[in-house]
């Protein structure tokens, strides 16, 4: 008797399957968008000099002393500004997850504001707070005199915003490690009498080393690849960082100095690649649990000092998250800059004028498409892609998969200047270049932002029963209606947490765009950065002001999604 045909739905289109189309698509987009951009900016920092010398423009580049100067002070910043997360995010976790001091769930938000606000606008409101013109300074007599520099324009400056705004991060990643800390030991230790302190110092901070560490390599590398603190702060203060040297020399210059940049690019790797990994050395010591039980910690308690605790952490959260809001919402209601806060000059006509802005209206404009754009791009992109790496175990899709972290891993600055460098030229077949285009902005957020889709879906299809997918293989469904009917279904809250996630952080973007963005391609993180810059610092705090209000609501959002759907995904929220 004939075997039977195989059902029409497994047969192969054009004979190959429905994976290896599925494969070859992917191969395409990582490709195109992640892998030869970054190769190609290798091999332009590494090639000969004119004179034909191997690596000369590598060795001329690093020989420069403005790059020495900006690598010096990329590391000096980025250090202290790490020393600065680690102690106050470290402390925040101890104090927010392993004490019963009241109004933790309120301290926690507080405490993890600031990742929530783009750089440019926490350096924004910043500035707002501690300058001169300051209405908050002002209306309780603490403003320096006028026509004196802003003390934040420093190196110091930037330390103090980056080490603030990157404490989270730290903070995330202690939270995230308390499963380490030895349950049985603390329970024995209070049973002897150990004092509070003797168990922090002897037991839970050194089964938090790991976490500390990881979470300190975190903000390291965050602080590397800052760019909107650096150019608020340090350009009117002259302290030039790598990224910000990047930015000056190819506004200045234009794509002459290509080769140049690539090898300061090149440098930020480098320093990227070790933060990197530092943490994943420290990930795999904090990976593993040492408390078998999974009960949570019994909090320590404060006793007499629980009220002073709490007071202490209100005053901190309070000079972190709110005093500057609130400086740069009350820098949006004044007439003028140097205008005195009061009843009679509380005025609405910065934000009229920012609305009325056809500039500003255009660069909304832009930046919501591009979100919106990028999110469900990458959002369908990483469904497939995560089938068939962490489903499927392709080898091939395996390696895609992991190249995808790279454009996320290395600062914006270099991903802007290799889409820079693949895409000045015209295109091959069509002729034309998209350099100054919309379309080069969308490609550097379609490479920088997939894995935030991706993350989230890898882990919602890790935990599902492959038998699932084995069996509507064994009836005769094609991977594509296997991906669309068994996985999808699993997936999708995943996907709509990532692209949620990405849609938030690509509609406040600056470090790609600051290279990337035309006369008419502005975006939002563009007009607060170059409204500050002109002078024009009431408009860009009205700005600003709209755009945090957009940005913690959406934020909002995601975090109601992610509880209810997809727990565990959103970056900020700690079990």
């Amino acid at each position: 008797m004939a075997a039977d045909p195989a059902p029409a739905a497994s047969r192969p289109i054009l004979g190959l399957s429905g994976e290896h189309i599925l494969l070859a698509g992917l191969f395409l987009y990582v490709g195109i968008l992640v892998a030869l951009p970054l190769g190609r900016l290798f091999s332009e920092a590494l090639r000969p000099d004119a004179s034909g010398a191997i690596l000369g423009v590598f060795f001329d580049s690093l020989a420069n002393r403005a790059v020495s100067r900006a690598l010096g002070n990329t590391v000096i910043t980025s250090l202290a500004a790490t020393a600065l997360s680690v102690a106050i995010g470290t402390l925040a976790a101890i104090a927010l997850r392993l004490t019963d001091m009241p109004g933790r769930t309120a301290l926690m938000f507080l405490m993890l504001m600031p990742m929530l606000i783009p750089s440019q606008i926490s350096a924004l409101a910043w500035i707002e707070l501690s300058g001169p013109s300051s209405p908050l300074l002002n209306l309780a007599g603490l403003a320096p005199p006028p026509g004196t520099t802003n003390p934040l324009y420093s190196m110091g400056g930037i330390i103090w915003v980056m080490g603030l705004e990157h404490a989270p991060l730290v903070l995330l990643a202690v939270a995230a490690g308390m499963a380490a800390v030895p349950r049985d030991l603390i329970e024995a230790g209070r049973i002897v009498g150990a004092r509070p302190w003797r168990l922090l110092v002897s037991i839970v901070l050194p089964a938090l080393g790991p976490s500390i560490l990881a979470g300190a390599a975190l903000s390291f590398v965050s602080a590397i690849g800052n760019f909107g603190v650096p150019a608020l702060l340090g350009i009117p203060g002259r302290v030039t960082v790598l990224t910000t040297l990047i930015y000056q020399r190819l506004n200045g210059f234009g794509p002459s100095v290509l080769g140049q940049v690539a090898t300061v690019a090149l440098v930020l790797v480098g320093l990227a690649a070790i933060g990197l990994g530092v943490r994943a050395f420290a990930s795999r010591f904090a990976a593993a649990p040492l408390d078998r039980t999974g009960a949570p910690l019994e909090p320590f308690r404060l006793g007499r000092f629980r009220a002073p605790a709490a007071l202490a952490f209100w005053m901190l959260a309070i000079l972190i998250a709110i005093l500057p809001l609130v400086a740069l919402i009350a820098s949006a209601l004044v007439p003028a800059l140097g205008v005195r806060l009061s009843l009679e000059t509380l005025s609405l006509a910065n934000f009229e004028a920012v609305l009325r802005n056809p500039a500003i209206a255009r660069a909304f404009s832009n930046s919501f498409f591009l979100a919106l754009a990028t999110a469900i791009i990458c959002a369908a992109v990483s469904v497939p892609l995560a089938y068939l790496s962490v489903v499927r175990k392709n080898p091939l899709a395996w390696l895609l998969d992991a190249l995808a972290d790279a454009p996320y891993a290395v600062p914006g600055t270099v991903v802007a200047l290799a889409t820079i460098i693949v895409f000045l030229p015209p295109l091959p077949v069509l002729g034309i270049s998209i350099y100054g285009t919309f379309w080069i902005v969308l490609v550097a957020y379609l490479s920088r932002f997939l894995l935030l889709a991706l993350r989230p879906v890898g882990a919602s299809l890790a935990s599902m029963d492959r038998a699932l997918d084995e069996v509507g293989r064994i009836v005769g469904a094609h991977s594509l209606s296997r991906l669309v009917f068994i996985v999808l279904p699993i997936a999708l809250p995943s996907a709509l947490a990532g692209a949620l996630l990405i849609f938030m952080t690509a509609i406040n973007e600056l470090t790609l765009s600051a290279l990337l963005w035309s006369t008419g391609t502005e975006t939002l993180g563009v007009m607060v950065f170059f409204l500050q810059y002109e002078g024009n610092s009431p408009s860009a705090a009205a700005l600003a002001s709209v755009i945090v209000v957009f940005t913690l609501g959406l934020a909002l959002v995601i975090d109601l999604i992610g509880r209810r759907f997809v727990p565990g995904v959103v970056p900020w929220q700690v079990r």
